[in-house]
This record gives structure tokens, sequence and C-alpha cells, in this order.
């Protein structure tokens, strides 16, 4: 019968990722030693050499280790799953959560909403991932994230998306832009400026649809995958965008003022949402996190989100 615990296959694991047990040891912070220690003992178990020891350039990972590590990775994988089990059938909120975020809000919203979240379940172990929309379908798919926040756009029909709130659309302008003292602005209006449009996946196609469903093109000056970035450049004169998310303090990383106006006209609102699996809410915690959500959007605390 072979004597080894969860712990020692985690520090295995550890060792194996870092390929150096001073780092494995600032990763799980434990001792040197300790992890030193567990992993003689499970060499000794299993009667293989899992690392081969070079001193200058660390450890690494013999055949028999590589294959080792994969299989005890699906053992503490399991092993987080029947605790997840424990939870459900106990009410209990706790175990590994995996929460993406979609990248335009993610800085606003993400850090705020796991801190709280942490503080209501400290039992709750949180990763958090900020991607595209088209990543967040993928994660989602392959079980990689349990949760997304996320907008409803080009929502497939295999995952479910619960509503939060809607969030309309606002033009986004430079204090010298001829349309920066307007109290709105409609597509038309915008249409014979420069646009900086944020060219995110599926998010393009949103904002680009204004202009579509009126026959109208806009004319693209400058194209950015950052929302940070996108605030700099419409700041320093380089067109208007549109955006559904307000800038905290209306200016822009470097600085320079924002003016923020609201888009009028037959203009769809976005919803921000919480999307997963189909299956996803028969964990306690998946459902914990939707509910805290809901009570962070009644209160009216999700910043950049709403007026």
């Amino acid at each position: 019968m072979l004597r080894y615990t969860l712990r020692q296959l985690e520090y295995f694991v550890a060792v194996g990722e870092a390929g150096s047990i001073a780092l494995a040891s600032e990763k799980v912070n434990v001792s040197s030693p300790s992890i030193s220690a567990a992993i003689t003992q499970l060499e000794r178990e299993f009667g293989l050499p899992l690392f081969v020891r070079q001193h200058a350039q660390g450890l690494s990972l013999t055949l028999a280790g590589r294959r080792m590590m994969e299989q005890a990775r699906l053992v503490l994988l399991e092993a987080d799953r029947l605790m997840d089990v424990a939870g459900d059938i106990s009410e209990t909120v706790r175990g590994p959560f995996a929460i993406g975020c979609l990248l335009t809000f993610a800085q606003f919203v993400l850090p705020s909403v796991r801190r709280s979240f942490e503080n209501e379940y400290p039992d709750v172990r949180i990763r958090q991932h900020e991607l595209n929309q088209a990543e967040i379908f993928s994660f989602l798919r392959r079980a990689e994230i349990d949760v997304a926040l996320t907008y409803d756009l080009d929502l497939p029909a295999d995952l479910e998306f619960t509503s939060l709130l809607e969030l309309p659309p606002y033009a986004i302008v430079d204090e010298a832009h001829p349309l920066a003292l307007k109290p709105a602005v409609s597509v038309e209006e915008l249409q014979s400026h420069p646009m900086v449009l944020l060219d995110l996946p599926f998010s393009s196609d949103y904002f680009l649809s204004f202009f579509a469903e009126m026959g109208l093109k806009p004319l693209i000056a400058e194209r950015t995958r950052d929302m940070a970035v996108m605030h700099s450049l419409v700041a320093n004169g380089y067109g208007y965008s549109i955006a559904n998310v307000r800038p905290l303090n209306d200016r822009s990383p470097d600085g320079k003022p924002l003016k923020i106006i609201p888009l009028v006209g037959d203009v769809r609102p976005m919803r921000v949402g919480l999307l997963m699996s189909a299956d996803a809410d028969s964990a306690s915690v998946v459902r914990a996190f939707v509910e805290h959500c809901r009570k962070r959007v009644q209160s009216g605390d999700l910043p950049g989100l709403g007026d």
C-alpha cells in the first residue's frame, strides 16, 4: 500500500512547474526542507526518480516524473471536486472557483467583486482571468472557468446568461472636439468625424452595427484592443469613440480630460451579466456568486457600470 498525502503531491507538482525547490517554496509558502523531504518520500514510495538534480540549473523532471506529475494533477483536481461535492451537499460555499471577466470592464469590476466575495466566503479559493468575448466562450466550454462577467454579445445557445443590468452606449470625445458641448449626440452626427474603434471580438461588431443599421459607414481613424489606450487616443484628439463603460473620473490615463456624451437614437444598450454552462448553477459556490453580484448591482456598488 502506498503511503503519501495530497499535500506531498501538491509540493511535487509545485516543484515540477517551478523547476526549483526554492521557487516552489515561495509559491506554496512552505519551507524548502519540508518540500525536499516530501519529494524524497514520494520517490521512495513510488520507487522512481522524479527529478534530475542539476546544481546549476535546478531540478528537471525525469520521463517518469513527467508522467507522474500529469497523474498527480488529476488526483489533486479530483480531490478538489470531492470537496465541491461535499460543499454542495451541505450547502457550504467553499473550494476552488475560477472567474472570467470581459477585458473592457475587468479593471473596474473584477478585483472589487472578487474581494467582497472572498470576504463573505473565506473558504473559496478564486482564480481570475481577463478575457475577450471569444476567449470567454472557449474557457467556459473547456471548463477552465466556472462563470464569466460579460456582455450579451452573440451568446451561443449552449451557454446560459443571467442578466444583471443594462448599459447604454456613450460617445467619448476630447474637450476640444466639435461635439464636446452637446448634451447628447446621434450616430448621424458622429459619422462625419474620425473614430477610434475599440477593436475587440464581438464588441467592435456591436459598435459598428449602429452605423450599418442606418446605412452609414464610420470614418475609422484608429483601432485599439485596449480600453485605456482608446481613452488616451481620444483625449489626444485622434477621434471620438463609443463605449458602454464610463471612465471613473472622466480623464484619460495620461491625465487629459474626456467628455462623456449620451448616444441617442435607435442604439441598443448592452446587458452585463453572468455567463456559465447550463448546469453550472448546481454548484453552491456558483449560486452564491450569482446572488452576490445581484446584491452588488442592487446597491449600485459596481464602479463604472451605471450612472
